[in-house]
């Protein structure tokens, strides 16, 4: 496997790896995927054999998106790395793909000076999954939100950077 910057190329098969995660991360389509990475400073893919496998975006402070979770992080005044999305094929999950992307992600946190990596995972829905990954990974809980209107809860975690 390895790991490398995601190209116009990838998007459909970044959706339709985004959308079979729902409602893990919201769906999107083409024009919603287009105006995301517009706002990433670190957009990656996993690529397994000549498969795209999995797909990592990140996005640097002070951009201007509008993702309630991201204002968050912002609002806080520490300097963090956010990753808006994660997504693993099932065939690969448990494999180290989420583990080499995060790395990657903290890699550039680190070179960038920032002092967290930031994130969120479902709490309603529940992802207990990608919560155990984010605790083994050095997350901790720093706080909780309802979002999209009250349909999600999430918990707000950070990490960080060594």
């Amino acid at each position: 496997m390895t790991l490398r910057p995601l190209t116009p190329a990838d998007h459909g098969r970044v959706i339709d790896l985004n959308n079979a995660a729902y409602p893990a991360v919201p769906n999107v389509d083409a024009a919603e995927l287009a105006e995301l990475v517009a706002h990433t400073s670190l957009a990656l893919v996993a690529v397994a054999g000549h498969a795209v496998v999995g797909f990592l975006l990140a996005v640097d402070p002070g951009a201007q998106y509008e993702s309630e979770n991201y204002r968050f992080f912002e609002s806080r005044g520490v300097p963090s790395l956010y990753i808006d999305r994660i997504v693993i094929d099932d065939e690969f999950r448990g494999g180290g793909v989420g583990r080499a992307l995060y790395t990657a992600v903290f890699e550039r946190a680190k070179q960038d000076g920032r002092a967290e990596v930031t994130c969120e995972v479902n709490l309603q829905p529940p992802n207990p999954q990608s919560l155990a990954f984010h605790e083994r990974m050095g997350f901790r809980r720093i706080g909780q939100q309802d979002t999209k209107g009250g349909a999600y809860t999430v918990a707000l975690l950070a990490a960080p950077v060594s």
